[in-house]
């Protein structure tokens, strides 16, 4: 079992908002997390550091942030899809993510444990 965490300001995803705009949110998030977040700071920042616990947890360097989607089920519940080489390097491993966000800060945890990796 391995773990990361993150912990996010709000205040300096707000501050990436104002300044570079629709091109932060392209770079670092997916379409289906720019739709959902829809450019709020707190969504954003809790997504920004599930990606950075998810890089931890796994030990990935040189990954692109949109290859770690936050991705909400139906139960309001989130999980962590893999793509491109992000999905490659955890092959054969479940992912487990838990996020809050609170006034400026957010944060994340992920859990990785072996087993059949989520599609």
């Amino acid at each position: 079992m391995r773990v990361g965490i993150d912990l996010v300001q709000v205040s300096r995803i707000a501050e990436s908002l104002a300044r570079f705009g629709d091109a932060f949110v392209a770079r670092v998030f997916t379409d289906g997390e720019a739709a959902y977040a829809r450019r709020d700071p707190q969504r954003l920042a809790a997504r920004f550091a599930a990606k950075e616990a998810a890089k931890k947890a796994l030990s990935l360097d040189g990954v692109g942030w949109r290859d770690l989607e936050v991705v909400r089920l139906a139960s309001g519940a989130c999980e962590m899809r893999l793509h491109g080489a992000a999905r490659a390097s955890a092959a054969g491993c479940n992912l487990a993510l838990s996020m809050s966000h609170e006034g400026d800060y957010a944060t994340a945890i992920v859990i990785v444990t072996p087993g059949a990796t989520h599609e």
